[in-house]
């Protein structure tokens, strides 16, 4: 059994090896996921000009009334629907998901079917 700075090692360099294949333009940015026990937190970044387009969490203002009643997969919908409405808000609709070496089911599945049925392109 990995023991859990093993598990968070892998996780790097699983994260490493696909920030190495995926990189955001300004044609098509990089949607970035991090999650942690509570909160989960997701960015749109130019990696060009290197900068943040838009990001969203639960640790949001407007997501903070709602955030006490729900699950975590729940507060990952959440997070990508308003990601998405961030990122149309403005202009942009197409980008590169970034998993950061998570697998892609639970929270962040959540957050990317979130971000997809609200518009964005992936």
């Amino acid at each position: 059994m990995l023991t859990k700075n093993q598990r968070q090692n892998k996780r790097l360099l699983r994260h490493l090896r696909i920030k190495a294949k995926i990189s955001g333009t300004s044609e098509r940015p990089r949607l970035s996921v991090y999650r942690s026990n509570i909160h989960i937190y997701a960015q749109i970044i130019d990696d060009n000009k290197g900068i943040t387009l838009c990001s969203s969490s639960t640790l949001d203002k407007n997501l903070q009334i709602d955030i006490k009643s729900m699950k975590k997969i729940e507060r990952a919908k959440a997070v990508g629907k308003i990601l998405a409405d961030n990122a149309s808000k403005i202009g942009i609709r197409r980008v590169v998901f970034d998993r950061s070496g998570y697998k892609f089911h639970g929270r962040i599945k959540a957050l990317a079917e979130s971000a997809r049925d609200n518009g964005l392109l992936f």
